[in-house]
């Protein structure tokens, strides 16, 4: 399993905590920054990131996006073609978001998300498959609305 990874200044610790436990357990993080604690936007790291997932280029099918509290990062994840991105505080918002809506990035928040609960919302995020069936077609509902003008 592959993973890509990105946030801004206010999620780095969070973000440098969850890739050093995905690798602790032998999963690939690719890092898209940021890399200091540096004021930056985060917008730029969740197109870099949705760029990524789904171009297909490094490999990495799901992506984690961290910052402050998960809305700005999360937001613009979902103004990219091919992304549904879920802000999950909880764990069973995270597992709903894989089971359900079939998301491709985690979106979380380093201020409002212990580095406990975060790796329990990675876990179960990560294990939940797709339950398919009728969600499927809600979906699909959802990513047809990227050809609406």
């Amino acid at each position: 399993m592959k993973i890509a990874m990105a946030s801004d200044h206010g999620g780095i610790h969070l973000k440098e905590h969850i890739k050093k436990y995905l690798q602790d357990k032998g999963i690939e993080v690719v890092d898209h920054g940021t890399y200091t604690e540096e004021s930056c936007d985060y917008p730029d790291f969740a197109a870099k990131l949705c760029r990524d997932i789904v171009s297909g280029a490094s490999g990495a099918e799901k992506g984690i996006l961290i910052c402050g509290t998960g809305i700005g990062i999360s937001i613009a994840a979902n103004k990219c073609r091919g992304i549904r991105a879920a802000l999950c505080a909880d764990v069973y918002s995270a597992k709903m978001s894989r089971e359900h809506n079939n998301a491709n990035v985690l979106c979380m928040g380093e201020r409002t998300t212990g580095v406990g609960l975060a790796e329990m919302i990675v876990d179960v995020w990560l294990a939940t498959e797709f339950a398919g069936g009728r969600h499927e077609r809600r979906v699909n509902k959802i990513m047809a609305l990227e050809s609406e003008e």
